[in-house]
């Protein structure tokens, strides 16, 4: 496994807020750290990996269960899996066979978890990935309740340049989505601001 690597734990999942969204956000925190990591995924792969970690054993194997038995019934089992790209707003995944002769094999990152979560084995995410896009939340307990608590948002300066004025106005509605866990707008603003800030 190439680069430094942060394991994690999945926090939880949320719906999307978006309109007519079927998607939802898994939230990934640092083992060890208060930094935070939403990925986007579908309402399938969600429904997998809720009822792996509450318990829940369907009557029948679906594709996560089928996938693990094959695994196993050919002899391997997963290491485990890491998040190690992410690129043009798409993250990557790899699964670790317990095989040395064997290459990771490309995933996507939903599928990789569930079955990370299947063979209950360490997810891991690339350093360089996490200070990309992880955040840190500002609301810890102890703190006030959301609805007490104001969001503090940076000053728009009347006297810069226009690149500057919305980055800035980017910046506090990524702040704002995150405060209202909008993971999905989070992540859109998040692209926008990295685009912005490359093309600089």
């Amino acid at each position: 496994m190439d680069g430094e690597k942060i394991q994690v734990d999945i926090m939880g999942l949320s719906p999307t807020p978006a309109p007519g969204g079927s998607g939802y956000a898994l939230i990934l925190k640092e083992i060890g750290g208060d930094r935070r990591l939403p990925i986007i995924i579908g309402s399938f792969e969600a429904q997998q990996i809720a009822l792996e970690l509450e318990g829940i054993k369907p009557p029948r194997p679906l594709t996560h269960d089928l996938v693990k038995n094959i695994i196993e019934q050919l002899g391997f089992s997963i290491s485990y899996i890491y998040i190690n790209e992410l690129r043009d707003g798409t993250f990557f995944a790899k699964i670790k066979m317990d095989v040395g002769s064997l290459e990771e094999i490309d995933a996507r990152p939903s599928d990789a978890i569930a079955l990370a979560l299947k063979f209950a084995v360490p997810i891991y995410v690339a350093e360089e990935v996490m200070n990309e896009v992880s955040f840190i939340p500002e609301k810890e307990e102890g703190e006030p309740a959301e609805q007490d608590k104001e969001i503090e948002f940076e000053k728009i300066p009347e006297d810069v340049d226009p690149f500057k004025k919305k980055m800035t106005k980017l910046r506090n509605d990524l702040k704002f989505a995150i405060e209202k866990e909008d993971y999905e707008k989070a992540a859109s603003l998040r692209d926008e601001i990295k685009k912005l800030e490359l093309s600089r």
